[in-house]
Formats: structure tokens, sequence, C-alpha cells
């Protein structure tokens, strides 16, 4: 081979790598930057194998044997100027299935404003923008002509498909098969110092903390809205606030709900939803000054499950379906002669519904 052979085979190598270099730099700009036809995927999510919710699921140190578990603590003694009684709304179980992941109390207007599925009782249009003039023209569940709206967070079965439609996880890791209640306890109780005044007509209550997890489970200052209490049939004495009970053969699941129930006799609603009705002090059961005790009202849900940690409660995606986190709202629609008779009831000692 000649020597100007061989320099231009040499020219000719050089531009052929060149071509490649710009068809690479090419394919990788096309790669970085997308084009006109060019769909970039999406980046992976990079998920930590303790995120439990990511997965639709808890993980076994969110359970505990409800016979493990302390005895709770004394509640306030009755005073002689006590209200003793209870009134029972008797609303059923949502048998009809009313359901959405609404708030309109905490996000008036807003469709899936609370990234979780509620499970309704009572007032049966109660959705984002329920308000007190569509809440009073709409039908019921409850006996008595009570159009007031109970809502709590579903619970479901983990690891299992949703089998109604609408009860799809909404991709915030919320899936499995919705239970309905077994039970639906809604009892309005007395205070254990006073007796109790009429709620108003349109008061909004909220219980519980649906944040809880995230701002701080360990009884912080953070947590102190935190009141969701879950426990067993058969084990009353005995309540969990940041595990779910792992319940003995033939026991069924609890969750406990107790409202605020101290007034302050000007608002139905306050900013945070929590200013205008508070919760007695603890070890004495009194209203503050300023305040005064309206009917107590108390949510026991019962549940049957399979044993074993096979269920959660629906939360917000950061809360990853803690029990800390469950809490319920509720929204007085009752008619004021309706409410007249619970105030009776509850101040002559009395058991009605």
């Amino acid at each position: 081979m000649t020597a100007a052979h061989r320099r231009r085979l040499g020219a000719r190598h050089l531009i052929l790598v060149a071509l490649l270099a710009l068809l690479g730099s090419a394919g990788t700009f096309a790669a970085v930057t997308g084009s006109a036809s060019a769909h970039p995927s999406p980046s992976p999510r990079v998920t930590d194998p303790t995120d439990s919710h990511a997965h639709g699921g808890t993980s076994p140190a969110d359970f505990a044997d409800i016979r493990r578990a302390r005895p709770d603590a004394r509640p306030p003694r009755n005073l002689p100027s006590a209200s003793t009684g209870t009134f029972t709304a008797r609303c059923g179980r949502n048998e009809n299935g009313h359901r959405n992941p609404d708030n309109f109390i905490v996000t008036p207007g807003v469709r899936n404003g609370a990234h979780h599925l509620h499970d309704y009782v009572g007032n049966l249009s109660t959705d984002a923008f329920s308000t007190d003039g569509s809440l009073r023209a709409a039908g019921t569940t409850c006996a008595r002509g009570d159009k007031s709206a109970y809502f709590w967070p579903v619970l479901r079965l983990t690891g299992t498909e949703p089998d109604t439609e609408g009860d799809e996880g909404d991709g915030s890791g919320n899936s499995g098969r919705v239970l309905t209640p077994d039970s639906v306890a809604l009892t309005f109780r007395g205070s254990p110092t006073a007796k109790v005044t009429a709620m108003p007509e349109g008061l909004r209550a909220i219980t519980g903390d649906a944040k809880a997890f995230t701002n701080g489970s360990n009884g912080t200052d953070d947590a102190k809205d935190a009141r969701a209490r879950w426990s067993c049939t058969g084990f009353a004495d005995r309540h969990l606030t940041d595990k779910y009970p792992l319940c003995p053969r033939g026991s069924a699941v609890v969750r406990l709900l107790d409202f605020a129930s101290c007034w302050d006799g000007q608002h139905t609603d306050s900013a945070g939803h929590r200013t205008h009705l508070v919760f007695p002090d603890s070890a004495t059961g009194r209203c503050g000054r300023g305040f005064t005790p309206v009917p107590q009202l108390r949510m026991e849900l019962t549940y049957s499950v399979p044993r074993g940690p096979s269920f959660a409660v629906d939360s917000f995606p950061e809360q990853l379906r803690k029990p800390v986190a469950d809490h319920a709202d509720f929204a007085d629609v009752m008619p004021a002669g309706l409410m007249a008779t619970v105030v009776r009831c509850v101040n002559e000692g009395r058991r009605c519904g």
C-alpha cells in the first residue's frame, strides 16, 4: 500500500469517527432534552423499604395484642351536678355505601380534599359542597329526622382488591377492600360536673388529628389533638392510641372517637375548627372559663376482621395509614325539638334514642 493510499484511509477513518461522535452527541442531547416527537420517561420513584404506605399496607410493628394493653386511666368522678344520661342517634352502618374523599368542614368546595375515603351516615347529600342549607334540604339515614352529617375514614382489608366501584385506591396507598362496620353507635353523653345545654344548629366539630403521625405521635405538644382510640369487643377498659389492636378469636375491632364538648357559646366553627369547641379538663371534666358543656358525641365503630395484622385506616399519604392519624367529623343538623330531647335525656340521667 502506498503512502498516499494510507493517508486517504486515515482521513476517511477520522471522518467516520467524527460522524459517529456527532451522532452519539445528538442521541445524548435528544435523550436529555426530548423533542417535539419524543416523550421523556418519568424519573423512577425511589421508595424507602420502610415506606409501608407506598405498598398500601402496614407493618407488624403497627399492631399490638389488646390483652397486653394497660387498663385505661380512671375517668373524672361524677359530681352531684353531673349529667349522666345518654341519647343514641340511630343512623345505620352506611349500608347504602355513601362514600367520597371530600371534607366540607376542613376543605370546603374541594373535590378529593381529604385524599382518603370517608364513610358517611346521617345526611344523604354530604360532599365537598355541603352547606347548612343543602344539608337541611337533604334526606337522612337517621331516625327522628336527624339530618346531621357523621363521617370518618374507611377501614380496609390490606392486600385485597376493592369490590365496589368508587372504592379503589386513589394512588396514595389507600388500597384494599373497604369494610362496612358491623355496628355504629353514635352516643351523646353528659358532663361529670354540670348539666349540658343545646348545641347550636350548624355546629361543626372534628376530633383526632389526621396528621398526627407527622405532627409527632408520641404525646408531644404537636400531637395533642390525636384522640382516636382502638380496642376489641370484650376489652372496654383497654385502649391503644398508636397501635392497631390484635383481638382474640371471636372479638371484633373497635374504633372509639370522642368529640370535644365545651362550647364557647357564640361560634359554630373557627379557624382550625378547634377553638370554638374544646375538650374539658382531663382530670376534672370541667369546661374552661367562658365555655359551657354541650352533649358530647362518641362514635364507636366495630369491625369483623381476619386475625393478624390485616387492616388499616385510610389516611393522607404522608401519614402512612398509622392508627394515631384516625379522626372523625360531625356537623349538627338536628331539628331543634330533637336537640331539646337529647339535652333533656342527658340532664335527667335517662337512656334514650
